[in-house]
């Protein structure tokens, strides 16, 4: 598990293309038959990825936590970009497809994740935060989340948005998390862009086509920044700055927060006239 701590308005405003991709960038999560983790000190997040194929991938703990199991203090939210999976809870299966998503809350001691079929294995984005309180596994489907369809292709942002762990849907004691399938044909997720300093936000884009990209944009609305993003690649977005992103095809994100609330609406918008 990499340890990555934060970096300040002033260090982010002086950091070159390389430093801002080995602060805020997190690259290789997805690697078969492994689990990995990137622990961001912005509200504690840690941010994961598993690809089991023949053999199933437990949860691992770290010494770093000074834990028993990596959940004694702990919630985690998990959605599968890949093939069918399943996930095993203390001894109890649960069956994940595409777009699925569990919730297992704090003092699960054992946790294991698995493929269906290892030609198509599945691929599990792993978002935890420290809890204080248990809350019940809980899974939800992608028809569960209640989707819901904005935007428009006149701005370049047909969009459908999945909420999954949120104050209305799959309760946890910090953690907020869902994803947004952008339609054929648009580009643009989450503009005009926000901030919300009362917590931060983690983002992982998958299903950018090959050769394709995602120009994340970032950092203060009056002086910005941008990170070139790949498929299955994840960007850190401290609590004062902007996350939207444009790409050269229309593609996926998932998007994760913690902090102090789990308000969704919660955030400050910025005028588009007033980006840098």
């Amino acid at each position: 598990m990499q340890i990555r701590f934060e970096s300040s308005r002033r260090e982010v405003s002086k950091m070159n293309t390389d430093t801002l991709r080995e602060n805020f960038l997190v690259e290789n999560i997805f690697e078969t038959n492994k689990v990995r983790f990137v622990y961001s000190h912005y509200d504690r997040v840690i941010i994961g990825g598993a690809v089991p194929t023949t053999t199933p991938l437990p949860l691992p703990n770290f010494d770093s936590l000074k834990a028993n199991y990596f959940l004694e203090r702990r919630e985690i939210g998990v959605i599968n970009i890949g093939g069918d999976g399943k996930i095993i809870v203390d001894g109890v299966t649960y069956e994940i497809s595409k777009l699925g998503c569990l919730y297992i809350g704090k003092g699960t001691q054992e946790v294991s994740f698995s493929s269906l079929n290892s030609s198509k294995p599945a691929a599990f984005y792993l978002l935890s935060c420290p809890a204080h309180y248990t809350h019940p596994t809980t899974l939800f489907t992608k028809e569960n989340a209640t989707p819901v369809t904005v935007g428009s292709m006149e701005t370049s942002n047909h969009r459908t948005i999945y909420k999954y762990i949120h104050m209305e849907g799959i309760q946890s004691c910090q953690l907020v998390m869902g994803l947004t399938v952008l339609q054929t044909g648009s580009v643009w997720n989450t503009m005009p862009a926000h901030v919300h300093d009362r917590r931060m936000e983690a983002y992982c884009y998958f299903d950018v086509p090959e050769n394709h990209r995602v120009i994340h944009l970032m950092g203060e609305p009056d002086e910005t920044r941008h990170l070139v993003v790949a498929n299955r690649q994840a960007v850190i977005s401290p609590p004062w700055s902007i996350h939207s992103g444009c790409g050269t095809s229309n593609y996926s994100f998932i998007w994760g927060m913690a902090g102090e609330n789990k308000d969704y609406t919660d955030m400050e918008l910025i005028s588009i006239n007033d980006l840098k």
